[in-house]
């Protein structure tokens, strides 16, 4: 299944039609559920785990998570629209779950969007959004009155600062905000996502939380962050002796996360936002399973559906 809505969402790159006149073929399940990592890194760059990003496609619906460096590659990458989502969530505003924004944004326009885009976040991000469009004035007087003739503010943004519970609900889809731990961050979510076929819950980055874990019970797919507890020591840097105290504080270890998925019990427990430290896929398995979950567990890699 998951081959076959790749197939259907294949679109060129050079597509230029408007959001609001995108077609899909009528075999594409109006109420199918595919979560797919875009992006599956961390601030220190890796060729092969774009910033981090997922997008859970119900039918032909697109729900962004997040939007890490190289989003848009990913998107087209992953055959999905190009000239727009139907909404992006953010977890928090740390630089690495954001700076693919702009290029969400722009990109999107240039590839044919017209209705402003929607989105979701914590508070910031309403004036975050106001200067990325502030910064791009050149190019944006450019095409409009050059000769791209773009639409007049098809960039536009619609954002909504958020508050826990339930942010969206419409068509069968309900998208709930948890609030989480993410140090001495004021405001950072995970979400919750239920569809017509299936529950799939999105952790954004959080140390362990019990709000989260509530969310997560029984949900058919859990898309959690992870770091390796046996690799993690200080670092030979300046500041360095606070790495392992860092990482208590703001995410959540392999063996934590096991302890976590024992406890909510998700059908399919998928590993993201992965800070390896020099861990192996097997590694990182084995600390969860170190945890006491003995379900089903996937090491997340971009691009991977589920």
């Amino acid at each position: 299944m998951m081959l076959t809505i790749a197939a259907l969402f294949a679109t060129s790159i050079f597509n230029t039609q408007p959001a609001a006149r995108t077609r899909y073929p009528r075999s594409l399940a109006a109420d199918s559920t595919t979560v797919i990592l875009l992006g599956t890194g961390m601030p220190r760059p890796d060729p092969d785990a774009s910033g981090p990003s997922a997008a859970v496609v119900v039918g032909s619906r697109v729900f962004l998570f997040d939007a890490g460096a190289g989003v848009m590659r990913r998107i087209a990458a992953a055959h999905l629209p190009i000239n727009g989502v139907t909404a992006v969530f953010f977890t928090h505003l740390h630089s690495d779950h954001t700076l693919g924004y702009p290029d969400l944004i722009f990109t999107t326009w240039v590839m044919g969007r017209r209705a402003p885009m929607q989105a979701y976040g914590p508070h910031g991000l309403k004036s975050m959004t106001d200067d990325i469009i502030a910064a791009w004035n050149i190019d944006e007087d450019v095409r409009i009155n050059g000769l791209e003739h773009e639409a007049p503010n098809g960039y536009a943004v619609d954002v909504h600062e958020i508050r826990p519970g339930v942010v969206y609900d419409s068509g069968g889809v309900r998208i709930t905000a948890i609030p989480v731990l993410h140090g001495s961050l004021k405001e950072a979510y995970g979400y919750r996502i239920d569809t017509p076929t299936r529950s799939v819950v999105i952790s954004g980055d959080t140390r362990p939380s019990a709000a989260l874990i509530a969310a997560a019970r029984n949900a058919d797919v859990l898309v959690h962050e992870v770091y390796s507890a046996a690799k993690l020591q200080p670092e030979k840097r300046p500041g360095g002796s606070d790495w392992p105290l860092y990482m208590h504080q703001f995410h959540t270890s392999d063996v934590e996360l096991g302890r976590i998925a024992a406890e909510a019990k998700p059908k399919l427990l998928v590993l993201t936002h992965i800070i390896r430290m020099g861990a192996t896929d097997a590694d990182l398995i084995s600390g969860v399973r170190a945890g006491g979950f003995t379900g089903r567990v996937e090491v997340g890699h971009d691009l991977g559906r589920y």
